[in-house]
């Protein structure tokens, strides 16, 4: 079993609320944080033991991890379980959830916006209306995703660079 020191364990519980929050399971959050701290790929025996969850719910919460891109299973020498270490590029890591989360969220959304355009049926009671403000929803979600299609081409170092450069532009204004 891994020890953890009093800052991991403030990050991982840390780390479990804020999944929460952001609508994923917390223990699934919570092997993340572990293993992204951790300095080698860890057992699902021993992850289960240091978080102590069961062993079954850490089976879920990776094959939920690796759907997302930001967990893999690894192969130790000598060893024939399977170990699981967290992507540790945390740029990287980010652009895997931004995908994940669009794909997963925004473009069904924007289809039913579509939709739902589409079959607006003008002769029903305050259908100007509701086409108004559906149509107002929909430019949002297709601005949202331009941006997001322009911001996956551009390299990390670009992406980087652009953040420090809208701190300084909000700095100077102030």
């Amino acid at each position: 079993m891994a020890t953890l020191t009093g800052v991991q364990k403030q990050y991982i519980l840390h780390w479990g609320e804020m999944g929460t929050r952001w609508g994923i399971n917390r223990t699934v959050a919570q092997i993340h944080a572990l293993l992204y701290l951790s300095p080698r790929a860890l057992p699902a025996e021993e992850i289960a033991k240091t978080l102590s969850v069961a062993r079954s719910n850490v089976s879920t919460s990776i094959r939920e991890l690796e759907t997302w891109g930001i967990v893999r299973a690894v192969h130790v020498l000598g060893d024939r379980r399977e170990h699981y270490e967290s992507m540790k590029d945390v740029w990287e890591m980010f652009r895997l959830v931004i995908e994940q989360r669009k794909r997963r969220e925004i473009d069904p959304t924007r289809e039913l916006l579509r939709r739902c355009l589409a079959e607006l049926d003008p002769k029903e009671p305050g259908a100007d209306f509701t086409r108004e403000r559906l149509a107002a929803m929909a430019g949002f979600f297709e601005a949202v995703t331009e941006l997001h299609d322009q911001m996956k081409r551009l390299p990390t170092g670009t992406v980087r660079k652009l953040l420090r450069m809208g701190t300084k532009v909000r700095k100077a204004k102030t």
